[in-house]
């Protein structure tokens, strides 16, 4: 019996940014949160922070997983991570919403689906419990 994955998590490279934008802790965080919103998301909790000469962090903690961004303003570049659990939430919309509102030039993004169970012998079990 084939299960279905748990979730899907996009790896997102997004190139080509505005500086400002992508150098601008509440512009950032704002686009995230509404990123997440675009896709259907639950919101439960978000924290960013702005680095100094310059770059955010953060991440939105969703019901159905998170989102998270670190920015190089001054390489026009943010890696995304964008992890999803359930059928409610498509994580491409949220991905879709961040390269359009950072002015996004090129993105490269990858999706991996994840917690598909392997089947694993009995004795291979019984090695991992000892």
């Amino acid at each position: 019996m084939a299960m279905k994955p748990l979730g899907r998590h996009i790896l997102a490279e997004i190139y080509g940014c505005d500086f400002d934008v992508l150098n601008d802790v509440k512009m950032v965080e704002e686009v995230m949160i509404n990123a997440a919103l675009e896709a259907g998301a639950e919101i439960r909790e978000y924290v960013f922070h702005r680095f100094s000469p310059q770059g955010v962090s953060g991440v939105v903690v969703i019901s159905e997983s998170h989102l998270t961004i670190h920015t190089w303003p001054e390489l026009g570049y943010a890696a995304v991570d964008v992890f999803t659990c359930g059928d409610k939430v498509n994580p491409w919309d949220a991905c879709n919403y961040l390269s359009n509102h950072f002015n996004a030039k090129y993105v490269k993004a990858e999706e991996q689906v994840r917690g598909i169970f392997p089947e694993v012998p009995e004795e291979q079990k019984a090695a991992v419990n000892q």
